[in-house]
């Protein structure tokens, strides 16, 4: 395939697979504006798909970071309810949420903290129900990206910016599986090879998980009762099967959020609000993180880990094969919706309330009350090695080896 033949390949998949676009449906796209022309594509397709309209909201990381950079802090304080009412409105009318990533990983270092935190938990606390509704699988969404020449020249910085964004579109086509064939039915034919994996794991309803390697993770967490394994497709509250992000390599379950010991170490960089974490450990006491330490970024895992009650503690535990085809190509892409599958994780912050059957059901306390984490967090950072070992113990004791040298075991 020539370039314009994956591009049309991968709006196709994003319309037709990530989030399935049914007949009559409205679909909210996100997307920055330097990626207007694959925008126009993906809209196309979702017409073409049966749409009933298509509602594109616009951003761009240069008008966002002048807002921080010059707007007085009380406007970070407040959300506004038309903002609110523009997602909440189309989610309630079961419309599809399509978020296209291509962030300047560097694009917010040296905004003030204080106005970062106070519009992270303005928004959040403004887009609960929202969010909540999206956790919980009530509509479909999916996130992918494009690559933007900032984060290109970060992910490339050796070469001229034009070879460095054709280097980084070819890196995403190869972890999409777009060249050979009909992208949609390998995606398909993925989902069922990350599902079966998910009902093999479910079978086992493992107590706890046991996570070593030689840079010195040796950490153990203990799984809800009743906990599901999700992974590849998920499917809304409608029935509709859908992928939530693209790439998508894991498989993934909730932690306990009490029972997390041990020492997890990261394996690759973490950005977070436009600023890197870099060679970070953390220590977990009873579930929640009682030291940490950081070679560059420390005084941003700080904050993360102050956001709310919950930011200390887990909400995810994933697995992830260092064979995927993420991780195969070689690259830190400064963005974790690819590096987080390139690599075994976990997330601080909010649980899937999915993870946990009838979950979904559930109110916040009562989520809690089964272990489950709340928190207007949810950040994925990376701990996978090709040395690491994931053991799982059941209730009844017996040990089973999950991952061998950063790989599936069973």
């Amino acid at each position: 395939m020539n370039f314009e033949e994956k591009l049309q390949q991968y709006a196709k998949l994003v319309a037709r697979c990530g989030v399935n676009v049914e007949p009559g449906q409205d679909v909210v796209l996100r997307c920055p504006v330097v990626c207007q022309d694959f925008a126009r594509m993906i809209v196309k397709e979702l017409y073409e798909a049966g749409a009933r309209e298509v509602i594109v909201h616009w951003n761009d990381d240069q008008i966002a970071r002048m807002r921080y950079d010059y707007a007085p802090m009380e406007v970070f304080e407040d959300f506004p309810q038309w903002r609110v009412d523009s997602l909440l409105m189309y989610a309630k009318k079961d419309a599809a949420f399509i978020s296209i990533t291509g962030t300047d990983p560097e694009a917010f270092k040296g905004v003030s903290p204080e106005k970062m935190t106070a519009a992270g938990r303005a928004s959040d606390k403004a887009n609960k129900e929202f969010y909540d509704m999206m956790l919980c699988s009530q509509f479909k969404w999916n996130v992918s990206a494009v690559p933007s020449e900032a984060w290109a020249k970060k992910v490339f910085p050796d070469v001229p910016v034009e070879e460095a964004v054709k280097k980084l579109w070819e890196a995403i086509f190869n972890t999409l599986r777009i060249g050979e064939g009909d992208a949609v039915e390998r995606w398909l034919e993925h989902g069922r090879i990350l599902n079966e994996k998910c009902r093999m794991l479910n079978a086992y309803q493992f107590d706890s998980l046991h996570y070593k390697n030689s840079i010195g993770t040796d950490f153990t967490v203990g799984l809800v009762k009743n906990h599901r394994w999700e992974g590849g497709s998920d499917t809304a509250a409608n029935g509709i099967k859908y992928f939530a992000n693209m790439p998508t390599e894991e498989v993934f379950t909730m932690p306990d959020r009490m029972r997390a010991d041990g020492k997890l170490v990261s394996a690759l960089p973490l950005c977070y609000e436009g600023n890197l974490i870099k060679n970070f450990e953390l220590t977990f006491e009873n579930g929640k993180v009682v030291d940490f330490k950081a070679e560059e970024g420390s005084d941003v895992l700080e904050r993360m880990l102050n956001m709310d009650e919950g930011a200390a503690y887990l909400g995810e535990a994933a697995l992830v094969p260092c064979t995927s085809p993420v991780a195969q190509q070689n690259i830190l892409f400064y963005n974790t919706l690819f590096d987080e599958n390139a690599s075994c994780h976990f997330a601080l912050g909010a649980c899937y309330p999915t993870n946990l059957l009838g979950g979904a059901d559930l109110s916040d306390d009562e989520l809690k009350a089964r272990g489950g984490n709340i928190s207007m967090n949810h950040v994925d950072f990376m701990v996978g090695t090709k040395d690491l070992s994931v053991t799982g113990k059941t209730a009844d004791g017996r040990e089973v080896q999950i991952f061998k040298d950063g790989v599936w075991a069973i």
